[in-house]
């Protein structure tokens, strides 16, 4: 039976995989250029050009669908690993070390954790290094047929809890619980909640104090890294900025205004 479905659940898995037509409404980012821009650490959010990609962006409400982690060349001494690695969490190939060329053609905003020390940031990445290989269950093939439908009637406040797939670890939907729980395994913020409890203060019984709470890294969708207060927005386009006099425009002749 267990064949069986696996079987099954590889052929749904593949299935959601394979590429749509999409009309992207921003322009990718050369890849030449994202490499220069990145540094190990950074969240790459991808709006994705598959039949999961579409669900998943459905789902959040949001432009990006999937999300990689970049760790520069920290597997440059490994066989058949790309010397500038991302590692991300596909549905069929399960948690993987791919290069720029994977993301080639699609439209891409850097996620920078701010402020994050050197220590902790090596072992976000060692995190990430050590589950290269893990697997989904893909045998779970009640959850994998919720991603059969491309707007599922769900009321939106219900929607996020779609996203966990399967019953076991390291068994998740989508890409962005793997990052997310290597940065909260050094307990860098992302979204985290924020609670009331009572401050222990012995001489005032009554006070109490604001206190963090880590959200479950199975409730973490590709966005999160976007509208994070702790992760700035890196831009590549900025650094070229300062010369747009010197663009060249359809309407106009000679090479810019200057």
């Amino acid at each position: 039976m267990g064949t069986v479905l696996d079987r099954v659940g590889h052929r749904i898995g593949r299935y959601l995989s394979r590429p749509v037509a999409n009309d992207f409404l921003t322009p990718p980012t050369p890849p030449e250029v994202l490499l220069r821009t990145l540094l190990p650490g950074d969240v790459l959010l991808v709006e994705g050009n598959t039949r999961i990609s579409g669900i998943i962006k459905y789902l959040t409400q949001s432009t990006w669908s999937h999300a990689a982690l970049y760790v520069g060349n920290a597997l440059a001494d490994r066989a058949d690993t790309p010397s500038q690695a991302f590692i991300e969490a596909d549905i069929v190939e399960g948690v993987r070390a791919v290069s720029i060329d994977e993301f080639a053609g699609l439209p891409s905003r850097i996620c920078r954790p701010s402020g994050i020390n050197q220590e902790d940031l090596q072992a976000v990445l060692r995190f990430a290094i050590e589950r290269l290989g893990h697997q989904y269950d893909l045998r779970n093939i009640i959850d994998l047929g919720r991603y059969l439908f491309p707007t599922p009637p769900v009321p939106q406040r219900f929607r996020r809890r779609m996203l966990t797939l399967g019953s076991g670890d390291p068994t998740r939907a989508i890409c962005s619980t793997l990052i997310a729980q290597a940065f909260q395994s050094v307990r860098y913020p992302i979204l985290p909640e924020r609670i009331v409890r009572p401050g222990g203060a012995a001489d005032c019984p009554d006070c109490v104090e604001e206190a963090l709470r880590l959200r479950h890294y199975s409730l973490f969708a590709p966005r999160d890294f976007d509208v994070s207060p702790y992760f700035a927005i890196i831009k590549p386009g900025t650094a070229t900025a300062a010369r747009y006099r010197e663009l060249v425009w359809a309407d106009r002749s000679g090479t810019g205004l200057a």
